[in-house]
């Protein structure tokens, strides 16, 4: 019996089950399929966005060269035409009877290989990239009479003992999230005459030969096919840079991160975000190794424990716990559409010239030039926007997945199906995150600039946000009154008179009838 090995894009850790559990001679294959970039992507409506594949292809090649360096024979595959052809031509050169690949993140690569009619036995072995494997989360899901993330989450800081003293939380509560959604307007961290932000700057990596030799083949596929620009490439693409910017975060991000994790300003792309989910969703950093880091940093430098308690609750809470449920749903999770939203996707999310509504102007702006924005960019802007305007979830998906750096099946489903737009019905989010303009204005300074008036619902000015989000409320009344937590929210629609519900309704038609913000 011979064996060999199929590294996927998302599995770049020397640790990985597929490695680990062979000798050192294992011949190894990585494939860069064209097929599964252009024509399988653009037929799902999820083009690659160019800073993606640059990202995936270099830290692939990297890694191959690291792999190599150890004395593993590597055969790697770029311009490939699909996944089959090479893996078909390799196995035979090889005679190898057993190919071995730890179990894809996403579940339609799984399908992929599974489809595969290869000349060998196909053997998917565990996954160790997560904390909680697909077994124990779904054993600890049935064993619940409601799924909640918080459940979960303290659930993993005793099983893993994080932030704990003698089975208790450190602090003596476990989420202090009421202390991380402060505005930035009322702060401190304003200096000098022009009233500067002082944040610290973002550790870039200038690109090495091997991902200017990528970036320059990126430039020669079809632009019609690709999403996004790359004109400035300064991700990381090793192990060791990713150890960097963990590190980097640790030092200069992360006591500032939680007062202010919540706040958006304009031309601040991450303020004190980590920028870490790219190479935690590559496999380049494991999640236990970035919560320990920061665990340690708030016993030796003291840092605040919200800061610290609110970005391990992102990873060990949200991170897990979103992955959880994806394997947990059923297959047909990512069709669920609750309210029965249908509007198609509008165009200015793939051209951000096309909006003048500051906020998503800003935003789509940045993901274009970056393929990044923080969570609540995407859940408050972005999310937010695509709800209570209508748009078709699925359309709304497939745009996410084009459009962020760290995006894969896994994480999106649930992110934006049942966590962004509640079209599960409440199988993931307590109650739809929807709201008015007042929130963006409150966390952010996009209403400064923009053309919109934030204090109005209807007249000339209005801004979108606030004829949507009440038309939403008014369209779903009846739907929402089923979760608990909309009852407040809903009574204040009494106080609209029906003028003003007719002129809020007529707001929103006309929009949609001409799409242009």
């Amino acid at each position: 019996m011979t064996i060999g090995i199929w590294i996927l894009g998302d599995q770049l850790y020397q640790t990985q089950t597929a490695l680990t559990a062979v000798s050192p001679e294992t011949p190894t294959i990585f494939i860069e399929s064209l097929d599964y970039v252009l024509v399988q992507a653009a037929m799902m409506g999820r083009r690659y966005h160019r800073q993606k594949l640059v990202l995936v292809w270099s830290a692939m090649r990297h890694f191959a060269a690291e792999l190599r360096d150890r004395g593993i024979p590597i055969t790697y595959y770029n311009n490939a035409p699909n996944f089959e052809t090479p893996l078909r031509e390799w196995v035979q050169q090889n005679r190898i009877t057993e190919l071995r690949v730890m179990t894809p993140n996403d579940r339609p690569f799984t399908q992929l290989i599974q489809g595969l009619n290869l000349p060998c036995q196909i053997t998917l072995v565990e996954n160790n990239h997560f904390l909680w494997t697909v077994a124990e989360f779904q054993e600890w899901a049935k064993s619940r009479k409601r799924l909640l993330m918080e459940d979960f989450y303290r659930q993993s800081r005793k099983r893993f003992n994080i932030l704990m003293a003698d089975d208790k939380p450190v602090g003596g509560q476990w989420n202090f999230d009421q202390e991380n959604r402060k505005p930035l307007a009322s702060s401190k961290l304003f200096s000098g005459k022009d009233g500067q932000l002082k944040t610290p700057p973002i550790l870039e990596f200038p690109p090495d030969a091997i991902t200017q030799a990528v970036i320059q083949q990126v430039n020669s596929l079809p632009e019609s096919q690709l999403y996004g620009k790359i004109a400035s490439f300064s991700w990381g693409v090793t192990r060791s840079q990713g150890l960097q910017v963990l590190d980097y975060f640790i030092q200069h991000c992360l006591g500032n991160f939680g007062h202010y994790q919540d706040a958006m300003v304009t031309g601040e792309a991450t303020l004190w975000h980590s920028l870490l989910s790219p190479y935690l969703n590559l496999g380049l950093l494991h999640p236990l190794e970035v919560i320990q880091s920061a665990e340690k940093a708030y016993a030796d430098f003291s840092l605040p424990l919200n800061s610290v308690e609110g970005f391990i609750r992102q990873i060990m809470g949200w991170r897990e716990y979103m992955r959880g449920v994806y394997y947990f749903m059923a297959d047909d999770y990512g069709e669920n559409n609750w309210f029965q939203h249908d509007r198609p996707l509008p165009d200015f999310f793939w051209d951000a010239k096309k909006t003048n509504l500051n906020c998503l102007h800003q935003v789509l702006s940045q993901v274009e030039e970056t393929g990044y924005a923080h969570h609540i960019q995407r859940l408050m802007i972005l999310s937010n926007f695509a709800l209570i305007s209508g748009l078709l979830p699925q359309a709304v998906e497939s745009w996410f997945h084009s459009a962020f750096i760290d995006s894969y099946d896994w994480v999106m489903q649930p992110n934006v199906i049942g966590m962004g737009l509640f079209a599960d019905g409440g199988v993931l989010a307590s109650k739809p995150y929807a709201a008015s303009a007042n929130y963006i204005h409150k966390m952010s300074d996009y209403c400064r600039d923009c053309v919109y008036d934030y204090k109005k619902r209807t007249g000339e000015n209005a801004c979108p946000f606030n004829f949507f989000y009440w038309d939403f409320l008014s369209r779903h009344r009846e739907k929402l009154k089923s979760q608990g937590r909309m009852s407040f929210i809903l009574k204040n629609c009494d106080r609209i008179s029906p003028e003003e519900w007719q002129a809020i309704h007529q707001k929103a038609q006309d929009w949609h009838s001409s799409q242009e913000i």
